[in-house]
């Protein structure tokens, strides 16, 4: 635990350095799945959509058996191939999309998610054990062609949450490989943290 925390400080103080030569900012945009996207696929237990973004980077939003998937930018090939994120459990997300813009182009997204867990006292989802993830992608550029989730902020055990989310943004998706790295929750993982599920296979 104690050489991640150190990881991150790094990572995060050449952050800090990095916004010196640099332009980031953070612009919002509303996903509305009934006005603004358009169904390519459907069967009796979900579809997908391809939907408006930023600027010409799209979104693919696909929701199956209660669960949610969603990759932004030009994605390419490798999407229609299987590829999918979300959670293990039930789940929904919010319709406000942060897009951090580095000298102009947007590079990553942070997105909140709603996690389902049974309360104890009903043996039924509640809002009382209803988790709020954080989720940060990359957004994948044209002619590269990968976008995927980079990280997790478990936003009801984190008070400074959209800070951690912001700078996780920021300074992984340079390096990050969608298809060989693993996303990682950064700061406290609290117990209504969700469990990830994913898959880039067919």
């Amino acid at each position: 635990m104690r050489v991640f925390r150190f990881f991150l400080a790094v990572i995060f103080a050449s952050l800090a350095v990095q916004a010196h030569s640099q332009s980031i900012t953070s612009h919002y945009t509303k996903l509305d799945v009934g006005d603004n996207c358009t169904v390519f696929d459907a069967d009796e237990i979900g579809a997908s959509f391809a939907c408006e973004g930023y600027k010409g980077y799209g979104i693919l939003f696909s929701e199956y058996d209660l669960r949610t998937s969603i990759f932004y930018g030009y994605v390419g090939d490798w999407y229609g191939e299987g590829a999918w994120e979300s959670f293990q459990s039930f789940n929904a997300v919010n319709d406000t999309i942060e897009w951090r813009v580095h000298d102009g182009e947007p590079r990553a997204t942070i997105l909140r998610w709603f996690i389902d867990h049974l309360d104890p006292e009903t043996g039924s989802p509640s809002e009382k054990t209803r988790g709020q993830v954080l989720v940060v992608s990359k957004i994948a550029q044209p002619g590269n062609g990968e976008g995927c989730i980079v990280a997790y902020v478990d936003a009801r055990a984190n008070p400074d949450a959209n800070i951690l989310a912001r700078q996780a943004a920021d300074s992984l998706i340079s390096t990050f490989r969608c298809t060989i790295d693993t996303p990682a929750y950064i700061g406290v993982e609290g117990r209504f943290a969700g469990f990830p599920s994913r898959s880039f296979g067919p």
